[in-house]
């Protein structure tokens, strides 16, 4: 550390590079563990007037360091770094009135913005100093050589007021409107590589989420350009081998050689800005979704030939992940307009799963493809894309089956060593993942079209069998279970049929070594209970000692292992309200009430909280417990709901407990003896429950 204090400017600026770069590689230990002392240096060197240079690299070198650093770690210096920052701004500010100096400048605002976006909400009380100063910036940086200064700060400003909210915002939003509207007028007739274009379209994208509705006002002034860019045709070349090597200085070009001395080549620079325009019209069809509608034709025709657009992948993710929030918007100019759409999207959507090459673009086609099925509902396929689908997806299957042994022959290949078990392992990953997306198209079909898409759901019912064996990979078991648990959820009591299937499957595997699969069979046990009909119940009577077993080992509650252990709790608890005639109820419940309060699994701890209601509802004996002495456990788990956020006011739960809270508080003297066993944490958490349920 003490030669970023060297004498000589190259040694400092090369010691603020190293230690962006072991920012980067050893993140987030390195800022665990040495927070205080890079912090500090890094700000005194920047607070060394004597280099811009040198700023610049302690600048950039804090950037990388607050990207991957706590924000409980960040606060422990708040105070002095911003005060810091700010008189450095201020002093460059006057450099770049009385200079037009702007190096240090430039990372600076970047690295403001970096903190503002770091700690979010404790920025609130430095905002006052900081905005009139980058408002500055942004009038004064009107040359052409001040256009990346200018727009890195309307991105700083964009940060800032994402950090500190709407409310606090509010007081300069008209303000700053009118700059970024005034920037965005210049760049409608400036060149297309502004270097202020990019950082316009995402600020844009952050003042829609800033302002919410109140930003549509501008949506007219911000879409245009942004189409007219997310449309740009690629510059394509087909050249000869000697005029590539005559090209070869310009990065904005990319060339592949085709043989026969010649190359095929694209410009690169205006593919980033497509991509860019792509994924900000996804931003502004997600969040403004009425305020959208009058441009959901014009982006949807654009979208989906995008969806075979090779050149960029970001471009064909961006085409995939609107189309779900494309129908939300059409879905508000009625039923006829919304199936039009979808008829445009289907088939294409279908398609491009098949053909996708990318693993990454193909699980956002996947992902976007299952969120558009939950949105258009029951008999969104018709026979013939359903008999493609069926077609595609058990491809997949067969393919994750056939890479499997693939990657077992090359283990007892003659060159198998470390490094080809890393690249067995990502390929490992990646199908796994597509495995994934599998899953979630077969959800979103289990839960609209019900038991009616189990027939076409059979000619991949061996395959899904197969995944649940004993012999095949601990996340294909898991992935295997999922599938099973959403028919039984939402195709039951049909799903009975195939019970025979994924009984001893589930079972067994509520002893797995691995917790995801512990928890998938864990919840397949609870929706049985819940969902599953009467042919369930000697089920779920084999499942109990099984699920006790898991909650009552001694390692259960461990990080790693406690969200299968809250299935298992929630799994019982499922069981003695839906199947209390296969169980005996009252010696199992004193034994569900003290695994209480589930902490990790929101949705699970929420269920089990409405259940808990029912039996003190009821005033059931063995819940409040003689002469209610069960009632300050209650309270404390209720408390606990309450401190953990898994009660939201807006479920009916939250009034509910809120109400047993009050029906305790008629007793003083039960009351007294409830809280005497809170502490403050939890007393106050009972008190805002109270206010707000």
């Amino acid at each position: 550390m003490k030669i970023s204090q060297d004498p000589h400017p190259r040694v400092r600026a090369a010691a603020c590079t190293t230690l962006g770069q072991m920012a980067t590689d050893f993140a987030p230990s390195f800022q665990k563990k040495f927070h205080e002392t890079v912090i500090t240096a890094l700000l005194r060197t920047m607070e060394n007037q004597g280099n811009q240079r040198v700023q610049s690299h302690a600048a950039s070198a804090l950037i990388i360091f607050i990207e991957d650093c706590p924000k409980s770690l960040l606060v422990l210096y708040l105070d002095s770094m911003v005060k810091n920052l700010h008189s450095i701004l201020v002093i460059k500010l006057q450099e770049l009135i009385r200079n037009g100096t702007k190096l240090a400048l430039e990372q600076l605002v970047t690295t403001i913005a970096s903190v503002a976006d770091t700690i979010e909400e404790k920025f609130v009380p430095y905002y006052d100093i900081f905005m009139p100063s980058l408002k500055h910036i942004v009038e004064l940086a009107v040359q052409k050589e001040l256009k990346l200064l200018r727009g890195k700060t309307i991105e700083c400003i964009s940060h800032v007021g994402l950090a500190v909210g709407k409310e606090k915002f509010m007081q300069d939003a008209s303000n700053v409107m009118q700059l970024l509207l005034k920037t965005q007028s210049d760049l409608n007739n400036m060149d297309d590589d502004d270097p202020q274009t990019s950082y316009m379209v995402s600020a844009w994208a952050r003042m829609c989420k800033i302002l919410g509705k109140d930003f549509q006002q501008y949506l007219p002034l911000v879409i245009e350009p942004l189409i007219k860019t997310a449309s740009a045709k690629p510059d394509v070349a087909l050249l000869d081998t000697q005029d590539v090597e005559n090209m070869s200085d310009d990065d904005g070009w990319q060339f592949v050689n085709l043989g026969d001395q010649q190359s095929f080549g694209i410009k690169t620079s205006g593919l980033e800005a497509k991509a860019t325009a792509c994924q900000m019209l996804v931003y502004y069809a997600k969040e403004l979704r009425e305020g959208f509608v009058d441009y959901t034709e014009q982006v949807v025709k654009l979208m989906v030939p995008l969806l075979k657009f090779y050149f960029h992948d970001n471009v064909r993710v961006a085409a995939a992940e609107s189309m779900p929030f494309l129908l939300e918007c059409a879905r508000i100019h009625g039923p006829e307009y919304l199936a039009q759409m979808w008829q445009f999207i289907c088939d294409p959507l279908v398609k491009a799963i098949g053909t996708e090459p990318d693993t990454d673009v193909l699980s956002e086609i996947m992902n976007s493809f299952a969120k558009s099925i939950e949105v258009m509902g029951d008999g969104c396929l018709n026979d013939e894309h359903l008999e493609e689908l069926g077609g595609i997806l058990k491809a997949k299957l067969e393919g994750h089956f056939k890479n499997q042994e693939l990657r077992q022959v090359k283990r007892q290949e003659e060159n198998y060593d470390q490094q080809v078990e890393m690249s067995l392992q990502d390929e490992d990953e990646c199908d796994v993942y597509i495995l994934t997306k599998v899953s979630d198209i077969l959800h979103s079909l289990f839960s609209t079209y019900k038991e009616k898409i189990l027939p076409w759901f059979e000619q991949l019912l061996p395959l899904i069998v197969n995944l649940i064996c004993s012999s095949r990979p601990w996340p294909d078991r898991q992935w295997g279970l999922c599938i099973f648990d959403d028919i039984i959820e939402h195709c039951s009591p049909t799903s009975f049929k195939y019970v025979e299937y994924f009984r001893w499957p589930m079972l067994l595997n509520m002893r797995d070594n691995n917790p995801e699969v512990r928890q998938a069979a864990a919840y397949g046990l609870g929706v049985m209970a819940q969902f599953g009909g009467d042919d369930y119940r000697s089920l779920c009577s084999e499942a109990v000692p099984l699920l006790v077993k898991v909650i009552k080992c001694a390692n259960s509650k461990t990080k790693k292992n406690i969200i299968a252990t809250e299935n298992c709790i929630s799994a019982i608890g499922k069981i003695l309200k839906f199947k209390p005639n296969c169980v005996n109820v009252d010696e199992i419940l004193p034994h569900w009430l003290s695994w209480l309060p589930l902490h990790e699994d929101k949705e699970e701890a929420i269920q089990t909280l409405s259940f808990l209601c029912d039996l003190i509802e009821s005033n059931h004996p063995v819940v409040i417990g003689p002469n209610n002495s069960n009632l300050p456990k209650i309270i404390s788990i209720i408390a606990e709901g309450k401190i953990n956020e898994t009660i939201n006011y807006e479920d009916p739960c939250a009034k509910r407990l809120a109400n047993v809270v009050r029906q305790v508080q008629t007793s003083e003297e039960l009351w007294l003896e409830c809280i005497s066993q809170l502490n403050d944490e939890q007393q106050k958490a009972l008190q805002e429950l109270l206010s707000f349920a």
